[in-house]
């Protein structure tokens, strides 16, 4: 194997020589302190805007598509370059790459919170979508670099996992608790002062790595990657919200040929992106797929419930932001257990059993109606949440894990890449069945009398078919938000319970492939 370069506050040393001379002690997991907060915050920035819609609106007036770019192309971008970002930061050094992006993050985070106008939003949303992609591969790489002993890499996974799902969770509560004094701006801010903490302790308590010997970076490969993936995620979420239109069509065809060539250079490349002969490992071929679909099966749970919350049960955004902290802490509590049950149980037990809960949280949706059912909902948070987190921080080391160290950040890209292709996939697959049978039913509940463009807008989605029940007079509102909330629910049952069978399956095919990995 070649050497690779670890850059500590000593002497360069290969990577031979560093994993039999160093010792994780206060400086690694400081580290790990600084790159959790860096999780936390890219994660965060996913969700943290939701709330702050209304206010954009009012104050910028973008139009309907520039409303929807404002909101998408963020994740767009981190979905795209995820992967070309960790074979960079294998490269050029992943401290350096993860720096260069704090830095663009803070910088573009505070412009973003004065934008002027929805061009110069989508904009910056657009170069935080390029930063963030730098932090997710180069987080986690650096943490294989840092614990290169399974026993405390796998606690400092699980930290990873769980910062992730905090950032996630405590989006909407942060941005409404900011939207209650400042304005909409404001939810941006958030990220600075985190990010200008990591630009400086990152020199001070994080190793560099790279790989000496990486050829020239592949400006057409890394472009190809890109494209293919922005192209197949857009057409997925395109599916999701317009069904099958020739522009959804296109783009999915688009990026299969776009990926197509991609594969086909980097099989005849001396020196390739990514090396595919990665998937020649059954472990990590197994355990990327299984990474992928839970978080197929996670969006049965995640389509939904926000909108339960504040749609169907009228509870305010900052009252629903307050009934996801349970979803959150069961990540939390189930990331950290992990570490600790694989010292003794097989990663297809733990993996195996998670899915399986996953599963009955998602069953237990199945059981929510529109008179309540807030205890029912963060019941099945609960489950889902304490199930998915083992799989995926366990998924996640076995991806990296079972990769050279040369090529770490190449790996952990490409988890995140799939990870965000099973997301895409979910809102796709499971969206669009949920809006189908949502404007099925409606089709034929609605209350007679309606006019023509008040069954349009209803049809449309159930946040636009309240706004219709609140301008409409007595009995006739009340039937209108009544129709709309039961095919709402109609449509979340059947696709919690789809998401459910998923979720079974692979706790089957877990332990059945993964039965041979031993505890670590």
């Amino acid at each position: 194997m070649e050497d690779v370069i670890v850059d500590t506050p000593g002497p360069l040393l290969t990577n031979a020589a560093a994993d039999s001379t160093r010792t994780v002690g206060r400086r690694e997991w400081a580290g790990l302190a600084v790159l959790a907060l860096a999780c936390l915050v890219y994660s965060m920035d996913l969700t943290v805007l939701h709330l702050a819609v209304p206010q954009i609106s009012a104050e910028l007036r973008p139009t309907s598509s520039q409303l929807l770019w404002i909101i998408d192309v963020y994740g767009f971008l981190v979905a795209g370059l995820l992967l070309t970002m960790g074979t960079i930061g294998d490269r050029i050094g992943r401290r350096r790459l993860l720096m260069a992006g704090a830095a663009a993050f803070a910088a573009v985070s505070i412009i973003a919170a004065f934008a002027p106008s929805a061009p110069v939003l989508i904009g910056c949303r657009a170069v935080l979508g390029i930063a963030g992609a730098t932090l997710a591969p180069s987080t986690l790489s650096l943490i294989f670099t840092m614990f290169p002993d399974p026993g405390p890499r796998s606690v400092a996974v699980g930290v990873w996992v769980g910062s992730y799902s905090v950032g996630g969770s405590i989006g909407p509560l942060a941005g409404g608790l900011m939207l209650e004094h400042f304005w909409w701006g404001s939810v941006f801010l958030l990220a600075v002062p985190v990010m200008v903490l990591l630009l400086i302790l990152a020199p001070r308590v994080l190793p560099e790595f790279r790989d000496p010997n990486a050829g020239k970076i592949d400006l057409p490969s890394a472009l190809m990657c890109t494209s293919a993936v922005l192209l197949v995620v857009f057409g997925m979420k395109k599916v999701a919200q317009d069904g099958p239109v020739p522009i959804a069509i296109g783009a999915l065809v688009a990026g299969v040929v776009v990926g197509t060539t991609f594969v086909r250079r980097q099989l005849g490349a001396a020196d390739p992106m990514l090396d595919l002969r990665l998937f020649r490992l059954s472990s990590f071929r197994i355990a990327l797929t299984i990474n992928m679909v839970a978080i197929f099966a996670a969006f049965g749970y995640f389509l939904f419930v926000g909108q339960y919350f504040q749609l169907v049960l009228g509870m305010s955004p900052l009252r629903a932001g307050i009934a996801t902290i349970p979803s959150g802490l069961g990540f939390m509590i189930g990331s950290q257990l992990a570490p600790r049950l694989s010292r003794s149980v097989r990663p297809a037990y733990l993996i195996g059993v998670g899915m399986a809960m996953a599963a009955a949280g998602l069953l237990l949706l199945t059981r929510v109606t529109e008179q309540g059912g807030v205890g029912i909902t963060i019941a099945a948070s609960l489950l889902v949440s304490f199930g998915l987190a083992p799989v995926f921080g366990i998924t996640t080391e076995l991806i990296v894990g079972t990769a050279p160290p040369e090529q770490a950040g190449a790996a952990s890209g490409l988890a995140e890449t799939g990870a965000e292709f099973g997301g895409a996939l979910g809102i796709s697959m499971l969206g669009s069945l949920s809006i189908a049978l949502y404007r099925g039913q409606l089709a034929n509940t609605l209350p007679y009398g309606l006019r023509d463009a008040d069954v349009h807008s209803a049809r449309d989605t159930l946040g636009a078919a309240m706004e219709v029940a609140n301008a409409l007079p007595g009995k006739l509102g009340e039937s209108v938000a009544e129709a709309a909330k039961h095919a709402f629910l109609t449509g979340m049952h059947l696709t919690s319970a789809i998401a459910a069978v998923a979720a079974l399956l692979l706790a089957v095919s877990a332990l059945v492939r993964l039965r041979h990995i031993e505890a670590s």
